[in-house]
């Protein structure tokens, strides 16, 4: 039996890590719950895995992300909790590099996950300032929709960075696109 017949709940024995459960499977790697000492990527080439038990694939089987939406539609019904976001697949692990034209000067690396958080933490923000300004007692409707036609404009200048978000319903949208 090979590392390729593995399913997720499959249980196999590292050579170094002890035993564990396979809980997540992508391309190049297994994510592996070791009983002594948490979650783990291992590369799905490795001949340190030996195979414990095989889970049959099940069809009614739940992932781990569909039980994190389970709980997080729970919490944001019940709590202030703010809407999840994805980052696309093909971004995860992922670098962004900012090389400055004068080589004297250091580049600067960013992870992909660090730079989609703050971008969200910018629409999350843009969203209570809408939310501010359309529910504000002072400011009279015309106020409140100058105000908001900045906040739409702010949106317009963010969609550049649509193309990190894995689903679309969570892209910024500008003027037009309302």
């Amino acid at each position: 039996m090979n590392n390729k017949e593995l399913t997720i709940g499959s249980r196999v024995k590292h050579t170094e890590l002890g035993d564990g459960i396979i809980c997540r499977i992508g391309l190049e790697h297994f994510i592996i719950s070791f009983f002594n000492g948490g979650n783990e990527e291992i590369d799905r080439k490795t001949e340190d895995l030996e195979i414990v038990e095989v889970m049959e694939s099940s069809s009614n089987m739940v992932t781990v992300d569909e039980v994190e939406d389970i709980f997080y539609s729970m919490m944001s019904r019940y709590t202030d909790a703010t809407e999840r976001v994805h980052l696309a697949d093909k971004w995860k692990g992922g670098l962004l590099v900012l090389e400055p034209k004068d080589e004297n000067l250091s580049v600067k690396e960013v992870p992909i996950e660090t730079f989609f958080h703050k971008i969200v933490m910018v629409r999350d923000r843009l969203r209570v300032l809408e939310q501010n300004i359309n529910s504000h007692k002072v400011l009279d409707d015309q106020d409140k929709v100058g105000l908001q036609q900045y906040v739409t404009r702010i949106y317009g200048s963010l969609t550049t960075f649509n193309v990190l978000f894995r689903d679309k319903e969570q892209h910024f949208k500008g003027e037009g696109k309302k």
